[in-house]
């Protein structure tokens, strides 16, 4: 596929995704990570959640540092802690939205 200008266009149209309660962030490159989630929680919230996991994964803590970053910066987030065992463990953050 390429675009108006003749460059090949790696990734074809955008697709929507369906914004449920749960977003799991390995399908993004990490330099996309901040800026998913920051649409993610907009979306979310507007979808009138309360709560919503953030699946990031164990690894070193990278990501993890990113999810708890945009969301203390987050004006409409109460709090955010790990999963518990049924929902991701130490994998995964539950951030409530006031």
């Amino acid at each position: 596929m390429t675009n108006e200008n003749g460059t090949a266009e790696p990734f074809g149209e955008p697709v929507e995704l369906e914004i449920t309660d749960s977003i799991d962030l390995h399908a993004f490159r990490p330099k996309e990570v901040k800026s998913v989630l920051i649409a993610y929680l907009a979306e979310a919230r507007k979808k009138g959640f309360r709560f919503v996991r953030i699946i990031h994964g164990k690894g070193i803590g990278v990501q993890r540092e990113i999810v708890r970053g945009v969301l203390a910066e987050t004006e409409f987030v109460k709090g955010s802690r790990s999963g518990d065992e049924f929902s991701g463990g130490w994998g995964a953050t539950i951030a409530e939205f006031k």
